[in-house]
């Protein structure tokens, strides 16, 4: 009797598992306590003032995703210009951060040095990797190979989301280094996450929980909500949902100008430059056209802010 009441558990377990999917980590999850919200219009008087911080954007892979995933092929502008479905080239980055003060930080992972050298042991591995398409990533700079290049410390990691392929360097990240990404991000459920979850599991062993930005709603702000990172002024942190419930740009008042990191609100150059919002790799697709249109109202504004893309520059 014991036995079968313990599959008739398991048995709903499963059930229920099929019906709602599960979480996109276990890894545990605690409020940031880097960082204050304040209200996105306090950024724009300083973007015409030098910023301090050093940026360097490196492209870890070349690879290739369906295009129909990065582009809204049924926008009519996508139409009118005969785009059709097919491997997209694109890259996967991240970008160095070295504040004078502060310390270095990253934002997103590329890929860990495993992935080239023993993709058996890489985080990312199985049907995973194979629905990914990894056989098609050309691995340029591993992050941890560049890490132990660094004569600094890596002090934490600024994620834009948590799709895998933005968290596919992780496991090159230094245990104990704190990881920040925007609200609802490693509790977002789908039933894809059950194949998901260990792969992202095992890219986070080690690391303290995930730290969530802690935005002050703005429903009539220029973004759903920033954080200043530093409290200086010098990065931002601006909340963007609709590809992931959190997902997150990051605005840089860098020694050459400001840079919006803008992540996969926009995967392509193609797509940002001909107000074309992304495809079927979003969560939300109504939402994430709307924080489309709030990122190039912003740049269109203030055309002295650089603007680099999820996956393409």
């Amino acid at each position: 009797m014991r036995n079968r009441s313990l599959a008739l558990s398991f048995a709903t377990v499963l059930a229920t598992a099929a019906l709602t999917g599960c979480a996109v980590t276990s890894h545990g999850v605690q409020p940031s306590a880097l960082g204050k919200a304040r209200p996105s219009s306090e950024l724009l008087p300083m973007l015409t003032q030098p910023g301090p911080v050093e940026l360097e954007t490196v492209v870890s892979c070349d690879w290739a995703v369906e295009r129909g995933g990065l582009i809204n092929l049924d926008h009519p502008t996508a139409k009118r210009a005969g785009l059709e479905d097919g491997d997209e080239p694109v890259q996967v980055f991240f970008h160095a951060l070295r504040h004078p003060e502060k310390g270095l930080f990253i934002v997103d992972t590329g890929v860990e040095t495993a992935l080239r050298d023993a993709p058996e042991k890489a985080a990312m591995r199985g049907l995973v990797a194979s629905a990914m398409n990894m056989e098609k990533m050309t691995v340029h700079a591993p992050l941890g190979e560049w890490l132990a290049k660094q004569q600094q410390p890596l002090a934490g990691v600024f994620l834009t989301h948590l799709h895998l392929d933005h968290i596919t360097g992780m496991a090159d990240v230094p245990a104990g280094t704190p990881v920040y990404t925007g609200p609802g991000e490693a509790s977002d459920r789908a039933f894809v996450n059950l194949v998901v979850q260990g792969n992202s599991d095992r890219a986070l062993a080690g690391k303290p929980p995930l730290s969530e930005w802690t935005y002050a709603r703005e429903d009539a702000g220029l973004f759903d909500g920033a954080v200043d990172i530093f409290g200086d002024g010098s990065v931002w942190a601006l909340w963007l949902p609709g590809h992931t419930p959190g997902t997150t740009a990051y605005l840089v008042r860098s020694t050459k100008g400001p840079v919006l990191l803008a992540g996969d609100v926009s995967h392509t150059r193609w797509g940002w430059e001909h107000d074309v919002e992304p495809g079927s790799f979003n969560n939300d697709a109504d939402r994430a056209t709307v924080s489309f249109k709030k990122l190039r109202a912003f740049a269109h504004a203030h055309p002295e802010v650089e603007v680099r893309m999820g996956h393409q520059h």
